[in-house]
């Protein structure tokens, strides 16, 4: 038993060993400089610090980095089609993007609004409940319930600009996104009203 329990013990050291090493070689974030590439290739549309004063163009700020990262590397390959964004993301090369994606991260959201307080009801309801019955799933199940997200996985919603919303889950359910197949799936069985609705209530999440 003791040579059974010193044999774990070292196979568990050698796995932390290996997974410290792992960690240790992965690249890290340059803030300053995705700053200044952020500064230079993006702040035109997606404002200082990443705060949009654009309704079309997103807010960035505060946006998991692996979303974000996940994001340019798709406008690059055209897996998710933008002319514009796929030109911006061209000009960004491996570190670019692990730096604007960390810098982004970093910076802090500001609050948004809902503008519409019967659209924001309906937004609501969807939100947090879902359409059971039309098999659309409740959108806090995977974004949390205050729109945060869940890290590496689904990206933060709250105070997203309801223009920008309305047009993605548009594009998830006319297939002309395609690179989240869950997406599609959920947003298929959305009205018209109902997208209107759900982007004005995340837009005033926070």
């Amino acid at each position: 038993m003791k040579l059974l329990a010193t044999l774990l013990m070292s196979a568990a050291l050698a796995v932390s060993a290996v997974s410290a090493t792992a960690a240790d070689a992965a690249p890290k974030a340059d803030l300053a400089k995705g700053e200044a590439s952020y500064s230079a290739v993006c702040a035109a549309c997606h404002g200082a610090g990443g705060n949009s004063m654009i309704a079309a163009n997103p807010t960035l700020a505060q946006q998991f980095p692996e979303y974000l990262s996940k994001q340019l590397h798709e406008f690059k390959s055209g897996k998710r089609v933008d002319a514009v964004m796929q030109g911006m993301a061209a000009t960004l090369d491996e570190d670019g993007i692990r730096n604007v994606s960390a810098w982004l991260a970093s910076q802090k959201a500001k609050d948004g609004f809902a503008k519409n307080k019967d659209l924001a009801a309906l937004g609501e309801k969807i939100y947090r409940g879902g359409l059971q019955d039309r098999h659309i799933a409740a959108c806090a199940g995977c974004h949390s319930p205050n729109g945060a997200g869940i890290p590496a996985q689904y990206p933060r919603l709250a105070g997203q600009h309801a223009d920008y919303t309305v047009k993605q889950l548009s594009d998830f359910r006319d297939r002309k996104r395609a690179n989240s197949d869950t997406m599609h799936d959920i947003a298929h069985y959305l009205t018209d009203h109902e997208v209107r609705a759900l982007a004005d209530y995340i837009a005033g999440l926070r």
